[in-house]
């Protein structure tokens, strides 16, 4: 089961933090920033590759089940 730290104020954007395994060089990481990218509402993806992580901010909170369908259809793994 995955988790995602995720803060927001009144007013401003969202910012969440997913763990996704299976990335491990640059062609991994423009992947999984491209298919985040395209979420609706989302305005930036940062990518942590030596830790695995995604940090996305976006105009709401994003479903996660959305975000899973991304990076899983980008051939990587939500965890």
């Amino acid at each position: 089961m995955s988790t995602a730290t995720v803060t927001a104020a009144a007013d401003s954007p969202a910012t969440a933090v997913y763990g996704v395994a299976g990335m491990s060089c640059g062609h991994c990481s423009a992947a999984v920033t491209e298919a985040l990218s395209v979420l609706p509402g989302v305005t930036e993806v940062e990518i942590d590759l030596p830790g695995r992580r995604a940090l996305v901010t976006s105009a709401a909170p994003l479903e996660t089940a959305a975000v899973r369908d991304a990076v899983e259809g980008a051939g990587y793994q939500l965890i």
